[in-house]
């Protein structure tokens, strides 16, 4: 009876899952290239980019060179702050071919208490491009260090903000899925992301879901001054969805969805780099709580491993409903597998996956209760307030201060 009722709770769970979530499991919404209304340079709003970068140098010239020569007709800068490199991360961004003189390095200062690493990084840059324009309108689109654009990027994602009137549009870059451990763990990375943050939901003004990907944000400037400016996302340590809930609690419009237009060439060569990738934030997901940890590892069980568990080891109506729960669950992963270009069995290994993610949100936790805190570049943070965007943002107009400047 109880093996029973567990397949049926599966079976409940996975049709919420399924049909009430937002269709999660679904391919996404992909911005097809576009160019900006008019494609006139007075008539394209300005856009000023901020990449954050730490010891970047394997990726900087590249990441960069196609942000300085984006094909977009209105005035584009971009700000690359240089977050305390110890190798020649600046050196090659200041020896950059820039014919249209759009860029500008910004040599980070030390992080003040209170900012998370790559957060104070762009901080910094929005007060830098703030300096540079203390009246700017248009937009901030923020990037990292480690991803190239197509030329005709940026001038899609403003399309797309205009035509449908956003705040903020954000895209999950196309993510590098060549070695073992990245076929067969980074498709699920996109899965899971998307079932915590479903796009259609998130896209939806009536729903409070908001989420973001970090990787290109294009943010209006209007709306950052209104939800505080960037001290407003002080203390965050997830911090592009941190921006993406205090835009919409604001009533700014969202949009997330993936991208073809730019990628991510950062490499994670084994299982162990994609643990670290994990455990740096998965704890700080749950709100560093205890009880929303065992909830989590209870939730995964039940939905990953039980439904596989019950087909091979339970007998009669329990294994004939888990059969079909694992069976719904393997072919929901499947648009993911082909967004990936891969073979439609690596969904046969989703519950082992799981079980991998699980364990590094186990190992998240850990960390966090020896005191080791949320890691970044080889920096450490214990001592940050969490920030997850539901508090109420600093007044307008408060300032960081940068020493030096």
């Amino acid at each position: 009876m109880f093996l029973v009722a567990l397949a049926v709770l599966c079976a409940i769970i996975w049709m919420g899952l399924l049909f009430c979530h937002g269709h999660f499991w679904q391919s996404g919404p992909i911005l097809q290239p576009a160019s900006v209304a008019g494609a006139q340079a007075d008539i394209a709003p300005d856009v000023t980019v901020v990449v954050p970068a730490r010891d970047e140098e394997a990726s900087i010239e590249a990441a960069l060179g196609s942000l300085l020569q984006q094909d977009y007709p209105g005035a584009l800068s971009v700000i690359l702050v240089n977050d305390r490199s110890t190798d020649g991360t600046g050196a090659l961004a200041r020896a950059l071919p820039d014919t249209h003189n759009r860029l500008s390095v910004l040599e980070g200062a030390n992080p003040e208490a209170g900012w998370s690493g790559k957060l104070w990084a762009v901080a910094q840059g929005v007060h830098e491009a703030e300096r540079q324009s203390p009246h700017g309108s248009g937009y901030l689109f923020l990037t990292d260090a480690d991803i190239i654009h197509d030329p005709a990027h940026i001038s899609t994602l403003v399309a797309k903000a205009q035509t449908d009137r956003l705040h903020m549009v954000s895209e999950m870059v196309e993510l590098q899925c060549v070695t073992l451990a990245e076929r067969a763990l980074v498709p699920a990375f996109v899965f899971f992301f998307t079932l915590l943050y479903p796009f259609a939901k998130v896209n939806n003004p009536k729903d409070k879901t908001a989420g973001a990907a970090g990787g290109t944000i294009l943010l209006r400037r209007d709306m950052l001054r209104q939800i505080g400016g960037i001290e407003a996302l002080k203390g965050a340590l997830i911090d592009d969805c941190t921006l993406a809930a205090c835009v919409k609690q604001a009533g700014g419009r969202l949009y997330l969805g993936h991208s073809c237009l730019a990628r991510s060439i950062r490499p994670y060569p084994s299982a162990a780099d994609i643990w670290r990738m994990i455990t740096r934030t998965a704890y700080v997901q749950l709100n560093f709580s205890p009880l929303l940890l065992v909830l989590t590892v209870l939730a995964m069980l039940v939905v990953w491993v039980a439904p596989i568990t019950l087909a091979l080891y339970a007998h009669g109506a329990a294994q004939w409903i888990g059969t079909g729960v694992w069976l719904a669950s393997t072919l929901s992963f499947l648009p993911t597998l082909r967004r990936f270009r891969l073979s439609p069995l690596w969904a046969l290994a989703l519950p082992l996956i799981a079980a991998f993610y699980t364990a590094a949100t186990l190992g998240s936790a850990l960390n966090h209760h020896r005191g080791h805190g949320v890691v970044w570049k080889n920096r450490a943070y214990t001592g940050v307030i969490p920030n997850n965007g539901r508090a109420s943002p600093p007044e307008a107009g408060q300032n960081i201060q940068i020493p030096g400047r």
